[in-house]
């Protein structure tokens, strides 16, 4: 999904509500569904604490797996994501310990499924794109967030996910080549404690299907070649930049 960054300037405190009409035609927030619903934007930033998942002590690399079943398959919907959601927060802590222990499988909850790619996408060959360009990239950057964890990774742990839900916006059908409309915010900062500091990185952009997130790009939206990334590490828990894409 090749976007382009603009800036965004939101008016935090306002409190903005999308009505979403959804009966086969095209308004700037609507998804083809039967229903209408009255969607609150909420105007701050929210910090979500995320347990932390059992982890594991294997180290063995392998390549993320995913399926094309479950919500994926079905259609997308207008409903406006929370990270708040019990699915999100879940995949949140898989996808951190995915990070520390070197195991990508574990994150594989977190990523946008493919049978919603490949629905959302007016692109032909979109199932082939989502496996060997984004979930590639995914792989490839969530190794790379371990190498910066560095020796004492396996002993870090997750302090919150802060997604700054000010900046999230209705990307409508026909924009980049969509085909479906969804919700997107980028920059939300993943702040991890490790060696007695508190550190953090970024997720580059987060999408909604369904009325849950998922990354659809986690070290960066524009790369310059191949490889890893890590977007923005820091000491602290570091800042969310105000940021659209497409």
């Amino acid at each position: 999904m090749v976007r382009r960054l603009v800036p965004l300037v939101v008016a935090v405190g306002a409190v903005a509500w999308l009505t979403v009409t959804l009966a086969g035609a095209s308004f700037p927030h609507a998804m083809a569904t039967t229903t209408t619903s009255s969607v609150p934007i909420p105007p701050t930033t929210t910090t979500t604490s995320v347990p932390t998942p059992s982890t594991t002590t294997t180290t063995t690399t392998v390549p993320v797996t995913m399926t094309t079943t479950g919500e994926g398959a079905l259609p997308q919907t207008g409903t406006y994501p929370s990270s708040a959601s019990p699915q999100f927060q879940a995949a949140m802590g898989d996808l951190f310990n995915a990070v520390a222990h070197g195991t990508p499988q574990l994150a594989t909850a977190a990523f946008f499924p493919e049978a919603a790619y490949v629905q959302l996408k007016s692109i032909p060959g979109a199932a082939s794109d989502w496996q060997n360009r984004l979930l590639a990239e995914y792989d490839h950057d969530l190794a790379a967030a371990t190498a910066e964890l560095g020796a004492e990774a396996a002993s870090a742990t997750q302090v919150s996910v802060q997604v700054p839900m000010e900046y999230a916006h209705w990307v409508p059908v026909g924009v980049c080549e969509n085909s479906v409309g969804y919700f997107e915010v980028a920059n939300t900062r993943v702040v991890y404690s490790i060696g007695g500091a508190i550190r953090s990185f970024g997720i580059a952009s987060l999408i909604s299907w369904r009325g849950e997130w998922y990354v659809v790009h986690l070290g960066a939206i524009l790369r310059s070649g191949s490889g890893g990334i890590v977007l923005d590490p820091q000491t602290g828990p570091g800042t969310s930049a105000p940021s659209t894409t497409c």
